[in-house]
């Protein structure tokens, strides 16, 4: 079983983390839990903890280097953090899942019962919530969407408290996760309506040239639902990674949010996938 060292990263060290991410993400809909976005979105936070797991090995080769020994820099193997009480992993594709899950045994407390893209020996797969992968083709896009500036921010904001019941998402939020290490990896798409007002928003990240994108978050006013803003948010940000080179886009919903599921597919996403989490059964 692989030695591996787990580290815990403040916002600002978040670097390495995001460039494993980046280095992991394929040209299609990503396979793990986490894409580089999902950390982006995290870093709106002050406290924000992104965990990254080393090759213990080559840990030790690069503390010989600080010494002056020439040899390899330490190998990331996984990253990830805790979304509530799910665990979040994505691991690199040669990664020995068992030794991740047995180091990750002391985040998994009791109240953290679930884990995202780690199979823990003894748990159960959540077949009663899947969640569904979306994947977008870059295609001609025609969007009422406006790139988010600076004098937008209060207003992208709003919109996404309007959206998501009990977000208490305000502008130095969206500023501190665009001046972090993720920062540059955001484009972000604003659509208002006639009379000026914020009624959709979606922040789309990049993964890296001929890698997927991801949407994260999306959402639309709820007091100006039904008029197809929202879906002109979501293909505003798909139009904007594929101008920076992304080779698809992906978003995923719960499969019980209908009305998600629906605007992703009328703005041309499919489904490729489901994803689900494992469990603590009952009495572990």
């Amino acid at each position: 079983m692989a030695s591996l060292s787990r580290h815990r990263l403040s916002p600002a060290d978040t670097g390495p983390a995001l460039r494993a991410l980046r280095a992991w993400t394929p040209p299609d809909a990503p396979s793990g839990s986490l894409h580089p976005g999902d950390v982006g979105w995290l870093l709106r936070r002050d406290d924000a903890t992104v965990f990254l797991w080393t090759d213990a090995r080559t840990d030790a080769q690069a503390s010989a280097r600080a010494e002056g020994v020439t040899t390899t820099a330490a190998t990331p193997v996984a990253v990830g953090f805790l979304d509530g009480p799910v665990l979040r992993v994505t691991a690199a594709p040669d990664a020995d899942l068992g030794a991740l899950a047995a180091d990750a045994e002391d985040l998994l407390v009791p109240g953290n019962d679930a884990t995202d893209g780690l199979p823990v020996p003894g748990w159960e797969p959540d077949t009663e919530e899947p969640w569904l992968v979306f994947s977008w083709t870059p295609e001609p896009v025609s969007s009422r969407a406006v790139q988010v500036t600076e004098s937008d921010t209060a207003d992208r904001a709003l919109v996404h408290r309007a959206a998501f019941t009990g977000s208490t998402l305000t502008a130095d939020h969206w500023r501190t996760m665009r001046k972090s290490p993720a920062g540059h990896l955001a484009v972000e798409t604003l659509v208002r309506t006639p009379a000026g007002e914020p009624a959709a928003a979606a922040t789309g990240w990049f993964g890296g040239t001929g890698r997927c994108g991801l949407l994260e978050p999306v959402g639309t006013h709820a007091d100006h639902r039904g008029h197809g803003y929202g879906r002109d948010a979501v293909r505003g940000a798909c139009a904007a990674l594929a101008d920076r080179g992304a080779s698809a886009v992906a978003v995923l919903t719960p499969a019980s949010n209908e009305a998600a599921a629906a605007l992703y597919r009328s703005a041309g996403f499919t489904v490729v996938r489901e994803n689900l989490d494992w469990t603590r059964p009952d009495g572990m």
